[in-house]
């Protein structure tokens, strides 16, 4: 049976370090959605994968860096990774953002 409503609640918070939470709240081979908590000064190091990445400051403030260009991004801004291309930020503001990935992520399961 598919699983057509998530509720954050029943969703336990996945600790990657000191700093970064998150949860993966949906997937399909597709697409996936995956919420991710950091408190200030928590990094999600520079990286590159073949998922396309569209991600959206839920609160906070981060500076993001996408193929060595840097920009401080706030709540309610967005970021696009095309596929392959290095990328990572710095929380300067404890916040939450909201990665969606197409396709899903297989190793975050």
């Amino acid at each position: 049976m598919a699983k057509y409503f998530i509720e954050d609640d029943s969703i336990e918070w996945e600790v990657l370090d000191d700093l970064v939470s998150r949860k993966i709240m949906a997937y399909d081979p597709s697409l996936m959605i995956v919420k991710i908590k950091f408190k200030k000064g928590g990094i999600g190091p520079l990286h590159q994968h073949p998922h396309v990445q569209i991600t959206h400051v839920q609160s906070g403030s981060f500076e993001v860096s996408i193929d060595g260009t840097k920009q401080i991004l706030k709540a309610g801004d967005a970021f696009l990774v095309p596929s392959n291309l290095i990328h990572g930020v710095h929380c300067l503001e404890a916040g939450i953002l909201i990665d969606t990935f197409s396709p899903m992520r297989d190793d975050f399961l």
